[in-house]
């Protein structure tokens, strides 16, 4: 057996929420939405199953999605791409991430990760040969800075894999933060891969800035982006990747090899959807900030020490004005004497963790975040710090 997977632990996803159906907790561990997603983007995804073709589609990509997808980043982010040789579609961002670091990476080479991460950052870095080098970010703003990237950054480091927004911590990079990143990158002459699924789940009138739109990155980078995450349909997996064409046509062939297409109803429902007006994607952000808001301040009242969260559909809590040395045995005690499931946010480093953060998932119907809040509110907050140490 392929030493890096079999011994890889039980994910913590995996393990709360077996303690959530154990338990009959509710869980606001995994990041998902419990509405069906937009109808009219759906129903595309019929019509195009019963109506359409559904044989091999292009491997890049219908042509239609790929014109789609330079479309809306050049409307929403004024970026220029040109469909035929800047973009692909893959099958999920997950997919696009292993295509980028099988493609782009030998054995030995050297590859910069931010803590906390996307678990499948690692395995697949490893899979592929690499070397991961860490950079810990550190609540409760998780800013990128020069002290923290110089001493990783040297000749063999070869990519940089960047979350933005970072789904852990719920924090937003800065156009500074990714041009310091893009300088790194310049001088070790490597590439940055960029997962910004998040890239529409921002709020407080942010605006994204995707690496493409950083001048010395605008060559040496992948952005890699998600339906499921633009339409809240989680199990979709269908991932949008743009890049220059010379790192494009490598990934291009790591994707041929990996699963090759993508369902071309979903790639038709996508290309529908990544034309709806502005309205879609405002309201979107404003129906999810009002939950944050709201889930926010529940947990304040309940006495939780809650951080920002800038994007995504999680909102950071830091235990360590409670004492809290250890979150993984407070995100269990919470699961038994308050019946909420949340995540150690632990769980998303390789090393050196930050022990002392925990995340909700606010995507949910307000009725569920209601009844997570009333059951927190009875927590006696004090005895289960104390408790967890």
């Amino acid at each position: 057996m392929n030493r890096i997977y079999s011994s890889l632990p039980t994910t913590v996803f995996e393990a709360m929420s077996a303690l959530a159906r154990e338990t009959g907790a509710i869980n606001l561990g995994q990041g998902f939405p419990d509405h069906a997603g937009p109808e009219d983007v759906r129903r595309k995804a019929a019509e195009a199953v019963l109506d359409g073709y559904n044989q091999y589609p292009p491997m890049m990509g219908i042509p239609e999605l790929r014109q789609a997808i330079a479309a809306h980043y050049a409307h929403h982010q004024g970026l220029s791409l040109d469909w035929q040789s800047e973009v692909m579609v893959t099958s999920g961002a997950t997919e696009a991430i292993a295509d980028a670091l099988f493609g782009l990476i030998e054995e030995g080479d050297e590859v910069v990760l931010f803590q906390p991460m996307y678990d499948a950052y690692v395995p697949l870095v490893r899979r592929a040969g690499g070397i991961p080098r860490f950079v810990t970010l550190k609540p409760p703003h998780w800013k990128i800075t020069r002290e923290a990237l110089e001493p990783v950054f040297n000749e063999r480091t070869k990519l940089v894999l960047i979350n933005n927004p970072l789904n852990p911590a719920c924090s937003v990079s800065s156009r500074e933060e990714l041009e310091l990143v893009g300088e790194f990158a310049e001088a070790s002459d490597a590439i940055v891969v960029a997962d910004e699924v998040w890239e529409h789940v921002v709020y407080d009138g942010r605006k994204h800035v995707s690496v493409l739109n950083i001048p010395s990155l605008r060559e040496r980078a992948v952005k890699i982006g998600s339906a499921g995450k633009i339409f809240s349909l989680t199990g979709w997996k269908v991932g949008l990747v743009c890049a220059a064409p010379p790192i494009m046509h490598v990934l291009g062939k790591a994707h041929q090899f990996m699963t090759f297409t993508t369902p071309p109803n979903l790639q038709v429902a996508v290309a529908y959807g990544l034309g709806k007006d502005d309205d879609y994607f405002v309201s979107m952000r404003q129906e999810l900030q009002t939950k944050r808001d709201r889930f926010a301040a529940g947990l304040a009242q309940a006495g939780f020490p809650v951080l920002p969260s800038a994007g995504t559909y999680f909102i950071p809590v830091d235990l360590a004005p409670l004492g809290v040395g250890d979150d993984v045995s407070f995100c269990e005690r919470l699961v038994r004497e308050a019946g909420v499931v949340a995540i150690p946010v632990s769980a998303f480093y390789e090393e050196e963790p930050v022990k002392t953060v925990l995340r909700f998932c606010f995507a949910k119907s307000d009725t569920t975040l209601d009844s997570a809040l009333e059951r927190l509110s009875r927590l006696d907050l004090e005895a289960t710090a104390a408790a967890a140490g």
